[in-house]
């Protein structure tokens, strides 16, 4: 089976919208989809098979103070709001297709960060509608987002547990696997500055510890990627240049850029990725 495995990154992820619209227009699909963070809300809209939704309601409402904005930040506890972005825009504004995606056959995965534990939850969503909390958890950033609670569990950034969820998609089944990556090649990231870690998150230690090992875990599942993708068992989209693309942007024009980046991307990469596919097919049917 062929999974899509969506990296976060906050603005940054735009690329990864324009990466899926090109899939969306070219009508390529995969049978489960993993997303963290800002790669969970792209993934989300993948499946509800709605092409140039993101890019339109961030360039929309990318100023408004709803949107993201310290203003959110000091009156909700959030710097995205949460009733702006994952209920007035998805419910009224630019509307989500709920249907399409509830009717898509992907199996499609949020990866959260569990306070108590530290461990990652990677929760199968079928119905957003009732389940969007999920989407929010794993979308939350530390340090400027409340804590969601949701079926007993308290929830942030599924990126800090596992930013990369590969090994997670093969223990489920999905051997074969497109990944998309926010970051440009060779990037690796730098550890947490222990100290304000430690001083918020002081009721959760488990949950500080995810935080501070956050740059060993994924600079390791980047050296596992790069094995992966060298053997040919999964298609790497990453990209090809780096925009300076700010976890917060606030700038249009700039956002633009990043999707376009993808877009551009995914088009150069697409006729080698359909080889891959098609390649991996073949190999599934004779082991058949």
């Amino acid at each position: 089976m062929l999974g899509l495995v969506l990296e976060g990154g906050a603005m940054r992820a735009i690329y990864t919208a324009g990466v899926l619209d090109v899939f969306m227009e070219n009508e390529l699909r995969t049978d489960a989809v993993f997303g963290v963070s800002a790669g969970a809300i792209h993934g989300s809209v993948y499946l509800s098979n709605q092409p140039g939704r993101t890019i339109r309601y961030y360039k929309k409402y990318r100023g408004d103070k709803r949107f993201m904005s310290f203003f959110s930040l000091l009156t909700t506890g959030s710097i995205v709001g949460e009733q702006f972005c994952y209920h007035d825009i998805p419910d009224r504004l630019d509307p989500f297709d709920y249907d399409t995606f509830a009717a898509s056959p992907a199996a499609y995965y949020a990866v959260c960060t569990d306070l108590e534990t530290g461990a990652p939850l990677y929760r199968r969503c079928t119905d957003l509608r009732r389940e969007m909390d999920y989407l929010l958890a794993s979308a939350s950033m530390p340090f400027v987002s409340k804590i969601v609670q949701v079926d007993g569990k308290k929830l942030l950034d599924g990126g800090v547990a596992d930013s990369i969820p590969i090994e997670a998609a093969r223990k489920m089944g999905y051997e074969r696997n497109i990944v998309v990556l926010t970051q440009y090649d060779g990037y690796r990231k730098s550890p947490q500055k222990p100290g304000l870690a430690k001083l918020i998150y002081r009721k959760y230690p488990q949950f500080t510890a995810a935080l501070l090992r956050r740059h060993t875990v994924y600079n390791d599942t980047l050296l596992r990627i790069g094995e992966l993708e060298q053997n040919g068992e999964i298609f790497v989209i990453r990209p090809s240049k780096n925009l300076g693309i700010k976890r917060t942007e606030k700038d249009v024009a700039r956002l633009e850029a990043q999707y376009q980046l993808g877009r551009s991307d995914a088009e150069k990469a697409l006729p080698a990725l359909r080889q891959w596919m098609a390649k991996q097919t073949a190999g599934a049917d004779q082991k058949a």
